[in-house]
């Protein structure tokens, strides 16, 4: 929006405004805050300091001037009912300290256990349900926040499959509460397809009533096509159970003779989570100070960083984003050494497993002659390339399930 330039008199009151942020700073009355977000004040002081050389100069720019008003003034101040995908800008500081921060390596995915609802709600004198409506609207506000910092890839553990063991009450409350929120997102199919946003849910979802199912399927196949960012909701998760639903996958796979026995391996079982077709998360964290990872994505954050903050979910904020995206940096070059390890071992073995397989091929045919030895790298390379097209098929014929599966939903969610 376009600035009339300021007044001298307009200017000295602003210097009194911006003055008084620095002497009693308005972090100290905010929730959730931390040093980090003391330690961008200085790029504040820094802008301060260059607004009063200008100012004593007789010269102040309006870029300058524009620049401190809007810091502390040109803020998301009313809050309101969010969608999923909330627009807006950082503010100049959040900006700056973006910039800063993307100066080094970045997560392209990130993984949140949103932990602190209840809490939040108790701490609040609210009841539980609004403690959960408080956490959606700050997971909206979080995607908006991960969309500015390019971090394009999130998952989020929204209901695990162990929270059906509390109390009926709370149970449908989360249940409508996830109806009401898949509903507005149906409403945002232009928002969506604006941004790319594509939305998986994880889990399994035949645990969950059938409306919901529904309308789950209809947002997964209408955003399906999208692929300039995602946002993987895991609902009905655990990962004990996914892990377990994928070695059924790999049974059937057997049983239905699209793969052999010897095709099983890690990166096979990787392949068939919920999770399949996204990077493991680079950055996991998880809010409330609760030091565990409470079954969520075992499997795919063993070479991830692990992030523990004690602020409650609801009470999120940019700048406890920033720390952790802070550890992560600090952090980023063991893990991809570990990382890059892990892939190399993971080559070998499968190389040692292709050669015992060839080996025994041999064997069975009796071509273990000297002269037929020379002949063992070429077999190596075909047996190799007929594995590939074995698991491509399964797992061709697997995400075929999984797609008939929301087509389906969707179907009857039609007919309905």
């Amino acid at each position: 929006m376009e600035v009339e330039a300021l007044s001298r008199t307009d200017i000295r009151q602003i210097a009194i405004l911006s003055i008084l942020p620095v002497m009693f700073p308005l972090d100290n009355f905010r929730t959730g805050c931390n040093t980090f977000e003391s330690c961008i004040t200085l790029s504040f002081n820094v802008l301060l300091m260059k607004w009063f050389l200008c100012f004593a100069l007789g010269s102040t720019d309006e870029e300058t001037q524009h620049q401190l008003f809007f810091f502390y003034f040109d803020r998301d101040i009313l809050k309101h009912k969010m969608s999923w995908i909330r627009e807006g800008e950082l503010s100049f500081i959040e900006k700056l300290t973006a910039n800063i921060l993307k100066a080094g390596p970045m997560p392209k995915h990130v993984a949140f256990i949103m932990d602190g609802n209840r809490r939040y709600a108790r701490k609040c004198h609210v009841e539980r349900q609004e403690g959960h409506t408080q956490g959606f609207d700050k997971l909206a506000e979080t995607l908006r926040w991960c969309l500015n910092l390019d971090i394009r890839e999130v998952t989020v553990y929204a209901f695990s499959i162990e929270n059906f063991k509390r109390s009926k009450e709370e149970v449908e409350g989360l249940m409508e509460l996830a109806r009401q929120k898949f509903k507005k997102l149906l409403e945002e199919q232009g928002n969506l397809e604006k941004h790319g946003v594509c939305i998986r849910v994880l889990g399994d979802l035949t645990l969950l009533p059938l409306d919901l199912q529904q309308l789950i399927a209809q947002a997964v196949v209408g955003t399906r096509t999208h692929n300039k960012c995602f946002l993987n909701v895991c609902f009905a998760y655990t990962s004990r159970h996914e892990i377990t639903n994928a070695v059924k996958e790999m049974a059937w796979g057997v049983e239905q003779g699209l793969i052999k026995s010897s095709d099983v391996s890690e990166s096979l079982l990787s392949k068939c989570l919920y999770s399949s077709g996204s990077p493991d998360p680079d950055l996991l964290i998880r809010t409330s100070g609760e030091l565990r990872l409470s079954d969520f994505l075992l499997w795919q954050t063993s070479y991830s960083c692990l992030v523990f903050q004690s602020v409650l979910w609801p009470e999120y904020s940019f700048w406890n984003l920033c720390e952790a995206i802070l550890q992560y940096q600090l952090n980023y070059w063991p893990l991809q050494k570990a990382r890059d390890q892990h892939h190399e071992e993971q080559a070998r073995q499968q190389l040692e497993a292709d050669c015992s397989c060839v080996a025994e091929l041999l064997q069975q045919h009796g071509s273990a002659r000297p002269a037929e030895a020379c002949n063992r790298q070429d077999l190596l390379l075909s047996y190799a390339v007929d594995r590939d097209q074995r698991i491509q098929g399964f797992l061709s014929a697997l995400q075929h399930k999984k797609d008939s599966f929301f087509t389906d939903l969707t179907s009857q969610a039609v007919l309905a």
